[in-house]
């Protein structure tokens, strides 16, 4: 996928290659980071490493949070599944995909 925008590893991002927002939907997970126009590949299917922007239960349902990362779900869309726990802020963890028409 072209990266619309920079793009920071282990985040959402939408079909259209940008970071996915808040409550929203994403197509999947950046695997590196990419700068505006370069190549970047993306986990869609499956499981991915993604930031935690706070800590989550392993079993959360998960929402994007701000910056594409990662959150447990309140009112958005769910996005994946925690295979871990995240502990705080800034924890990468695995992630079992839910596959959206995004």
């Amino acid at each position: 996928m072209v990266a619309a925008a920079a793009i920071t590893a282990n985040t959402f991002i939408t079909a259209g290659g940008a970071v996915a927002t808040a409550a929203g939907n994403a197509i999947g997970v950046a695997r590196s980071d990419a700068a505006s126009g370069a190549l970047v590949p993306v986990d869609v299917l499956g499981t991915a490493q993604v930031t935690a922007s706070a800590a989550i239960a392993k079993g959360a349902s998960i929402e994007v949070a701000a910056g594409g990362q990662a959150v447990t779900k309140s009112a958005g869309k769910t996005v994946a599944i925690a295979l871990e726990a995240a502990a705080a802020a800034g924890a990468v963890i695995e992630v079992y995909l839910i596959p959206n028409a995004a």
